[in-house]
């Protein structure tokens, strides 16, 4: 589901800093905590129940990636907070699922909030979810609302100690995951151009009042595709510059391809934006040509009416002296001439071209 970001219901107001509430959708489910601790000599991989099992691999020397699927337990994420010397504020944005992303610099950790996106096939939208990135010396804790992400290549090179990813730090990894998500936008704007032609072909062919609303709800989309990823561009570049020990000189340049990334993404996005503004130009010129049509047809009935009309009508004033009214052929010769005039207006507009 998609919703608007930036945004504060009426039960936040008055409430102090730092206070969890969850506003994102409503769960009955369990929170999900994975744990992967590497280096580039092993790994290891479980699922745990309890936030305590975390704990222990704060001050270890390997890399270890957290996830946590589910947000609506807020006495869980305050309690791993706690121990891992998290502000209150980061907390509360953490729950707080209408952030918009953002790139925040605490003493101790880096705080990072940006958007991941789906496109749901069966519906025919995007769905959204907002994750957030705590990275410290050697951890890096990610939150999500629900299980299921576009983080499972990540996961496989780790077990499968592909790439450097197992020979990098925390920060690498940090990078990994934001370079996941922005080249999961490439998907998703590859379905959108796919819907964008579609469309296009519907407002030549057959355009009707549903085509009107799929174009809305299109446009709707890409407006907060790029409220979300504008935003992100920013957050990628203060990594790349953040003056920092917690990431490396040589992830910075890694950082710098997503940022191109991005701009990619974003430029694709205002092109697809332009389009989707043409395409209602387009629905208004097809719906008033149609009509223009309609009109056209109408106007050539009445026009070639009009003197058979002038014809009947004097025939049909009933004077006592008309000559034609005795004559033995007037009734089939009145209708020769109208049927002549008629045919002959006929011609006479399809050599004008207006038929």
């Amino acid at each position: 589901m998609m919703a608007d970001a930036d945004t504060v219901s009426s039960s936040d107001v008055g409430l102090p800093p730092g206070t969890l509430r969850y506003t994102g959708e409503k769960s009955d489910g369990p929170v999900k905590i994975t744990i992967l601790d590497y280096d580039e000599a092993g790994l290891t991989e479980k699922t745990v129940q309890r936030v305590e099992d975390c704990f222990p691999f704060k001050e270890k020397p390997t890399v270890t990636w957290v996830n946590i699927d589910g947000l609506h337990e807020v006495d869980a994420i305050e309690h791993i907070g706690r121990h891992f010397d998290v502000h209150p504020l980061t907390l509360e944005d953490i729950v707080n699922t209408g952030q918009r992303p953002k790139l925040e610099d605490f003493d101790g950790y880096l705080f990072v909030i940006f958007k991941m996106f789906y496109h749901d096939s069966d519906a025919d939208h995007l769905k959204t979810e907002q994750v957030s990135l705590l990275l410290g010396p050697t951890w890096v804790i990610s939150f999500q609302e629900e299980e299921g992400d576009v983080f499972e290549p990540i996961r496989q090179r780790i077990r499968n100690a592909k790439g450097r990813i197992r020979r990098m730090g925390a920060d690498y990894l940090a990078y990994a995951l934001v370079d996941a998500v922005v080249d999961n936008y490439f998907l998703v704007l590859e379905k959108i151009g796919e819907r964008v032609e579609d469309i296009e072909e519907e407002l030549i062919a057959d355009p009707s009042p549903e085509t009107l609303h799929v174009i809305h709800r299109l446009k709707r989309e890409l407006i907060y595709l790029r409220k979300s990823v504008w935003p992100l561009r920013e957050v990628i570049g203060g990594l790349e510059r953040a003056e920092t020990m917690l990431i490396d000189q040589k992830t910075g340049i890694y950082l710098r391809d997503v940022y191109d990334h991005t701009i990619q993404v974003i430029d694709t996005i205002e092109t697809f934006r332009d389009m989707v503004s043409g395409m209602l130009d387009i629905y208004l010129s097809s719906v008033s040509n149609r009509m223009n049509e309609v009109m056209k047809v109408l106007t050539v009935i009445a026009t070639i009416f009009i003197p058979l009309t002038f014809i009947a009508g004097i025939y049909g004033m009933n004077f006592a002296h008309m000559p034609e009214l005795d004559w033995w052929w007037s009734y089939p010769l009145v209708w020769l001439v109208m049927a002549v005039i008629a045919v002959a207006m006929l011609i006479y507009f399809h050599r004008k071209e207006w038929l």
